[in-house]
């Protein structure tokens, strides 16, 4: 997932996009937490996939507040 397919996205699909992603995130540290977790790295992508989902939102808002 890239910032291009993410800004053509509505704000509404960005929320939805975020709330799986801090699911994911969630289920991630619980593997980690017991054991399972086979490939730490997704920690870290999945990290920074919502900080990029977020950041598109934020510039969305700071868009439409500007207009």
């Amino acid at each position: 997932m890239d910032a291009k397919e993410l800004r053509e996205k509505t704000p509404d699909q960005l929320r939805d996009e975020l709330a799986n992603l801090k699911k994911a995130q969630f289920n991630l540290r619980f593997q980690a937490a017991t054991g399972q977790l086979e490939n730490a790295a997704q920690m870290r992508t999945a990290r920074r996939n919502a900080a990029r989902v977020l950041t598109i939102l934020n510039e969305k808002a700071a868009a439409a507040a500007a207009e």
